[in-house]
């Protein structure tokens, strides 16, 4: 018997040196993680289900103030952008980093704050890397956005906890009568444990995906309760909002892990125990349904909470993307009237090997020059950082000196085949609302970006036409920046337009661009040349080149 013994007390000591060991090993390589990935491009692999997610946190949050659109989002490629920063280890930072690209900052405090943020993470590693092991204690919801989950959980009813209460009365009954009649009392308990136990299972299967949600928050409020206690001076503010909050979510914890207990039933002895309580005596719908009460109380601490671990965990995150770029700046916002924007060395943080440059203006830009010369990528590559400078309070340039905007674009559009409207009908609607916006008495002026305007159309209307509305939207004070093929347009809107351009050249039948912008407008014609190039047939080339000067020279067409 004594040897049972003595082998029983070595397995429990060495199963826990294992879970000691385990916890120790998985501290060590969450630590070389965290220190590994800040300052590196995050690599993630994103479910279509998750990512599509993502956004609904924003879209419960973005008020009523200017947010990027949907047309512009998409134009500018940003859901690329969102995940070369989002290094973040919980759904909770993750979805409020993806509202701060959306929902742009008119306000200087707010964005100095910001970067106060940021610089303190940046160069407190030890202090940094305590927040990431709080936020990754938190984890991700993955498939449902946590925004959902809360906001579905909040719309239950709490009263059915009141019908759970009633299955442990029914057990103390069969008790009481069983000690007053034992056939009849043992007859009355087992009718009531099949009774129960029928009743957990209907009564979980209503609410046990909301599991999910309730251990969220216990770790949510947890590891804020946690962060709340320490004496940071730099981070008081946040650190005390946090204790704050969680304190009166505290009783929230340990209600929790009783839920958590019956989602655990292989983890041992004790959790199948507790999980057969549960079915007699629905501890665990008890305990899920105070949790309810206590949030649907308690609410706004709970978003307090959420908003808090956001604002730190983009924080970090910008910092780490700062430390990915080649070179950055913090833009510095003029408080000049009127439309400016100086940038030296600016580039897209998407290409790979960009070619930077620079500008100076106040005046709207109308971009000429050929297919593939960088008027596009040039576009792109203004509006991203002009966006980028109002949420993450960065630029991707060595200097930047602008104004606050309400960034728009009209640029990657298509047919809409699921309403049948022809590019033209998309392209129109998608310029009618920049066109009402800038007349809008908005927080900032109008700064947008369209690429071949009305390209939808022929070449007579298409000029006539795309004249008058870029004319209209500089003269609203928005700030334009426009490219296009059409030089009549460079004529007609110089009062209102400044004119570059990117060039290339054609040498030895090849083609090449250097991506530089240029001031002025082209003044190069080498679209049939390409076609040489290409290897079409040279009398087709030769007809082509007769054509067009007979149109430059008379204004008529001749076959």
């Amino acid at each position: 018997m004594g040897k049972y013994i003595i082998f029983v007390a070595v397995v429990i000591v060495l199963f826990a040196a294992w879970a000691i060991h385990s916890s120790i090993q998985q501290k060590r390589r969450l630590l070389e993680r965290l220190k590994r990935e800040f300052g590196e491009i995050p690599h993630r692999d994103y479910e279509h289900v998750h990512f599509q997610s993502i956004p609904h946190y924003y879209e419960k949050h973005r008020g009523d103030g200017f947010y990027v659109d949907d047309i512009t989002w998409n134009d500018l490629d940003m859901d690329r952008i969102f995940m070369l920063l989002n290094n973040t280890q919980s759904s909770a930072g993750e979805e409020y980093l993806y509202k701060t690209l959306r929902v742009p900052e008119f306000s200087r405090e707010k964005l100095k704050e910001r970067e106060r943020l940021i610089r303190y993470m940046e160069s407190h590693e030890d202090i940094r890397i305590l927040f990431q092991k709080s936020f990754w204690k938190m984890g991700y919801t993955k498939r449902i956005s946590l925004a959902d989950y809360i906001g579905n959980f909040l719309e239950l009813d709490s009263k059915n906890r009141w019908s759970q209460y009633m299955y442990i009365i029914f057990v103390i009954i069969a008790i009481v009568i069983m000690c007053i009649h034992v056939s009849i009392g043992m007859l009355a308990l087992i009718f009531v444990l099949v009774w129960n136990i029928n009743g957990y299972f209907k009564a979980k299967a209503e609410v046990e995906s909301y599991f999910i949600c309730t251990a969220y928050i216990a770790r949510l409020v947890e590891s804020c309760r946690e962060l709340g206690g320490r004496q940071d001076e730099e981070l008081k503010e946040y650190e005390q909002a946090m204790g704050d909050a969680a304190r009166s979510l505290t009783p929230i914890i340990k209600k929790a892990r009783i839920i958590g207990n019956a989602n655990n039933v292989s983890d041992g002895l004790a959790e199948i125990f507790m999980q057969y309580v549960n079915m007699v005596f629905h501890l665990d719908l008890i305990s899920f349904y105070n949790i309810l009460d206590t949030v649907k109380s308690h609410v706004d601490d709970v978003e307090r909470l959420l908003e808090l671990v956001g604002k730190l965990e983009t924080a970090i995150a910008i910092a780490s993307f700062r430390q990915t770029l080649p070179y950055y700046s913090e833009p510095e916002f003029t408080e000049k009237k009127g439309n400016y924007l100086c940038a030296v060395d600016l580039y897209h943080p998407l290409v790979e090997h960009p070619v930077a440059n620079c500008i100076e203006e106040t005046r709207s830009v109308l971009l000429t020059g050929s297919n593939a010369s960088g008027k596009s990528t040039f576009l792109k590559t203004v509006a991203i950082n002009a966006i980028l400078a109002q949420t993450i309070h960065t630029c991707m340039a060595h200097s930047c000196i602008t104004g606050f905007y309400r960034v728009m674009s009209s640029m990657a559009l298509k047919d809409s085949l699921e309403t049948g409207e022809s590019y033209y009908m998309v392209e129109i609607r998608s310029l009618k609302r920049i066109m009402t916006e800038a007349k809008k008495q908005g927080s900032a002026p109008v700064m947008c970006f369209v690429d071949e305007v009305l390209r939808g159309t022929n070449t007579v209307e298409r000029v006539a036409a795309s004249s008058r509305i870029l004319q209209s939207l500089a003269r609203e004070g928005a700030f334009v920046f426009a490219a296009t093929h059409d030089i009549e347009l460079t004529h007609l809107l110089e009062k209102d337009y400044a004119n570059y351009h990117f060039r290339e050249e054609v040498l030895n039948n090849d083609i090449s661009f250097n991506y530089i912008l240029n001031r002025g407008r082209a003044t190069t014609r080498n679209a049939i040349k390409l076609l040489g190039i290409m290897g079409y047939d040279e009398e087709v080339l030769k007809k082509a080149e007769e054509t067009a000067a007979h149109f430059l020279e008379t204004g008529e067409w001749r076959m």
